[in-house]
């Protein structure tokens, strides 16, 4: 497989992922939420930091040195993608990875913070909510490191 089949799997996380943010601004409130289930709520919540609100609380700096960050990763992962297009796994990671990338990228361009709205739950303990871009590099991130193992296994 090419580059572009990658490139255009890249592109459906982001619509995807932008999708379901447009759905949440244009239902919910800042704060908002629904119930879903016992374990679940889709809630509407800014993130001004990085994964786990991580630097939130900074003065807007972060905004350009995270959005300026995912755009240098962005572009290791094209340079990955092209140089190890027949890898399929690895290549599906780093398009994964990728397009959650750039779907947060959108958020901080337009918003300042990027919107999270998947809210689990259990027995009052939340986990941070985050989105489907959040989801798509955590696969991704799974999807490397059962790449590497793969490797290491067969160079055994």
């Amino acid at each position: 497989m090419g580059m572009l089949h990658w490139l255009g799997l890249a592109f459906i996380v982001v619509l995807a992922d932008q999708f379901t943010k447009v759905l949440v601004l244009g239902y919910y409130q800042l704060g908002g939420s629904s119930e879903v289930s016992s374990f679940f709520n889709v809630v509407r919540v800014h993130n001004y930091g990085a994964a786990f609100s991580f630097l939130a609380g900074a003065s807007g700096w972060q905004r350009w040195f995270f959005t300026a960050l995912a755009v240098a990763a962005i572009g290791v992962m094209l340079w990955l993608l092209r140089s190890h297009a027949g890898q399929r796994l690895f290549c599906f990671a780093l398009a994964c990875v990728m397009g959650g990338a750039i779907g947060n990228v959108i958020d901080r361009l337009l918003h300042g913070y990027v919107i999270d709205f998947l809210d689990f739950h259990a027995q009052g303990v939340h986990f941070p909510a985050f989105n489907l871009a959040d989801s798509a590099i955590t696969l991704g991130a799974a999807c490397l490191i059962l790449d590497e193992v793969l490797r290491v296994r067969r160079s055994k």
